[in-house]
């Protein structure tokens, strides 16, 4: 491979846990709804204007939702019903026109999500941009039991991704960025080309070592992501915190956002402004990889429009000014394949965690869960070949790393935890009692990869 100038790579990590079906108001399925209307569409049309620029991952629980009967439908009407009604009440509520006017933008946004929602294929045209895929339903790989359990999750999300996108180039987004050295084997084996990892605390934050991809011994690129860069978007003082943006954390009396971070009526054309400015700076600052190096900033997806108001407005910009200053951004795999991988050396457990390293997961704060996930895992493997599809699908669905993380930061209420112990027990009542119907998860896992728990 020869060494190519440096250039950045933007990859977006995008996934909701199995919450079609599962409640509804603040973290049901309208979680799901919120982050259609706020950031997968307008996502959609920034990647369609920008197309081949940009690396996406889609999680394989994610697109079964999606798909799942009847599930966008019901978006739609929580967009068309819910969303105009509790915009007007609270328009009539206002204080000012100043705060009228935000919400009445907000109203619109949620207007032409719908229509977009309805002019096109959600499903189709996520999985038309995914060139990554994911564990089936996000599960901390490292914390799983066996191999046998990791082989159950990669298998089957590899096989929805062939089924949902076609090719597939071998990038993996490990869940939670969670990677520990026994799992490189099992990813060769499943035929996992790439992984981004969080090695910040093992070459050094902003090191010249983070911008080279690294060859395990058995056989995966481990590519590290630049934290440095990367907090200049996701950190308690990142671009999201300036006075302009709108204020995501403050709610009207039905749940909409009126006023800025600053304090003042939300102001669309002041944010707008704001969002160029922070796109000029992060690109000069990424230009620090002009003289060779690969720069790899990864982002959930749903930072982005959800949780960042502005953050299409800002990602288009920055892909805008990158233009400007001949800066290099292209997908992941293609920037892998011009790139010479330094020899990995011996790593220990990592995430990108706070701090990066499985706590978060299995800490006390946790609640046990991960014991409680092993403990499943290895009653389905004593079943195997025998267990019922049913019991692993629930199985996959209590592996989720979005249970122990919302638990452990005490974001969601009861209902991590709640929704942990109903699969735990489904899990259970459909090893006891096979041929029973399952009451819910619909559509998770349609490719399920049940062969795969007892592996070779």
């Amino acid at each position: 491979m020869s060494r190519a100038p440096g250039a950045l790579a933007i990859v977006l990590h995008t996934h909701m846990p199995y919450v079609e079906g599962f409640g509804t108001w603040p973290f049901g399925e309208e979680w799901l709804w919120e982050a259609v209307a706020t950031c997968y569409l307008p996502l959609l049309d920034a990647l369609d204007a920008a197309p081949g620029r940009v690396t996406l991952s889609v999680t394989p629980v994610l697109g079964d939702q999606l798909e799942a009967p009847g599930a966008l439908a019901r978006c739609a009407a929580f967009l068309r019903g819910l969303r105009p009604e509790s915009h007007r009440r609270d328009v009539a509520a206002a204080r000012d026109r100043a705060e009228a006017a935000a919400l009445e933008h907000s109203a619109a946004a949620y207007a032409r999500a719908a229509d977009a929602l309805e002019r096109g294929d959600l499903p189709a045209r996520l999985a038309g941009h995914a060139r990554w895929t994911s564990a089936a339903t996000h599960a901390v790989l490292p914390l799983l039991a066996t191999a046998g359990g990791v082989r159950l999750q990669l298998a089957t999300g590899i096989a929805a991704h062939r089924a949902r996108s076609g090719d597939w180039a071998g990038g993996l987004w490990l869940p939670e960025c969670a990677h520990a050295p026994w799992l490189d084997a099992l990813l060769e084996e499943a035929g996992v080309r790439a992984a981004c990892v969080d090695l910040t605390d093992v070459l050094g934050g902003g090191a010249a070592a983070q911008l080279r991809p690294l060859r395990s011994p058995a056989g995966p690129l481990l590519v590290p992501i630049d934290r440095a860069l990367l907090e200049l978007v996701w950190s308690d003082g990142g671009y999201p915190a300036h006075g302009a943006y709108r204020d995501t954390h403050r709610f009207t009396e039905h749940r909409h956002q009126a006023w800025a971070v600053d304090g003042a009526a939300y102001d669309p054309g002041r944010a707008a402004a704001r969002a160029r400015a922070d796109a000029e700076d992060f690109v000069a600052r990424a230009a620090r990889v002009r003289g060779g190096g690969l720069c790899v900033v990864a982002l959930d997806t749903e930072l982005l429009g959800l949780h960042w108001h502005e953050g299409i407005v800002w990602l288009a910009e920055v892909l805008a000014a990158a233009d400007r200053s001949g800066l290099r951004v292209a997908p992941l795999d293609d920037l892998l394949d011009e790139v010479e991988p330094a020899p990995a050396p011996a790593l220990p457990v990592t995430s990108w965690g706070a701090p990066r390293d499985l706590a978060t997961w299995s800490a006390p704060a946790a609640g046990g869960l991960a014991w409680r996930q092993r403990a499943a895992e290895l009653r389905a493997l004593t079943a195997a070949p025998e267990v019922p599809d049913r019991a692993l699908r629930e199985l996959l669905a209590l592996q989720s790393s979005d249970w122990a993380f919302l638990i452990t930061h005490g974001t969601a209420g009861p209902y991590p935890a709640q929704r942990a112990a109903a699969h735990e027990a489904a899990f259970a009542a459909a090893l006891a009692a096979p041929d029973e119907p399952a009451p819910g998860l619909r559509n998770l896992a349609p490719w399920l990869a049940s062969e795969a728990l007892a592996g070779p």
